[in-house]
């Protein structure tokens, strides 16, 4: 970010792990702010400008569900979850509403780290708004719809660009079997899963150095899907 602090808003009704956030982010030389309530996150959010937005779900007046809707009514500030509920179907409602990574309670400060270097990157490099998008061998170029791996074209078909061209336009970012199937196919399409399967790996078939170990395409498990962020 040329040199500027980024800046992180913590969002959590417990003060003694805000405290601890606090520290972790600190000592990477983060900038760091605070609320303890959702209200005051919507505050904080409209006012500071944080680069990012840790949330917790469980706060005493809004849901941070909820919190993450009124957000996406006028922010795209990436929105990383850190909560103790770790049921699938949590997940997935709050990936649907627009946040863009989710962490159980308890949880590592070193993957909580990683997470945020990632949530940052649009940030710092919004090249995956550009036309061209370039992540190790593969390249895209969006205008001209073409896929490269190694200087090499790879045909896909119209639904696996679709489908590659959702994924690396949110590089990075969780990805839920239903949005993916929502956006590729169609509202009706969103239960069908063994379809989306079988496009994803036939679609690393064709992109993947090793399918069997996919670098450019990661499952989340139950969830969804991830693509790779940039270098």
């Amino acid at each position: 970010m040329s040199g500027e602090k980024a800046r992180i808003l913590i969002v959590d009704d417990e003060e003694a792990l805000r405290r601890y956030l606090r520290t972790i982010l600190r000592g990477q030389h983060y900038a760091v702010s605070e609320a303890a309530s959702g209200g005051e996150a919507l505050e904080r959010a409209a006012s500071d400008g944080p680069n990012v937005i840790i949330l917790d779900l469980g706060l005493p007046d809004l849901d941070g569900v909820e919190v993450i809707r009124r957000l996406r009514e006028w922010s795209v500030t990436p929105i990383v979850v850190l909560s103790v509920r770790d049921q699938e179907s949590d997940k997935i409602t709050a990936l649907d509403s627009g946040a863009n990574d989710y962490l159980t309670k308890p949880f590592s400060a070193g993957e909580l780290l990683a997470r945020l270097r990632v949530a940052l990157r649009p940030v710092a490099q919004p090249v995956v708004e550009a036309a061209h998008l370039a992540v190790g061998d593969l390249k895209i170029d969006f205008a001209e719809r073409r896929v490269t791996m190694a200087g090499e074209p790879v045909r896909l078909t119209p639904t696996e660009y679709d489908l590659l061209r959702l994924l690396a336009r949110n590089a990075g970012r969780v990805m839920t079997h239903q949005r993916l199937l929502r956006e590729v196919w169609g509202e009706m399409y969103e239960g069908e899963t063994h379809l989306l399967r079988v496009n994803i790996s036939n679609l690393r078939q064709k992109i993947e150095p090793d399918p069997s170990r996919p670098v450019y395409i990661i499952t989340e498990p139950a969830i969804g899907y991830r693509f790779r962020a940039i270098d």
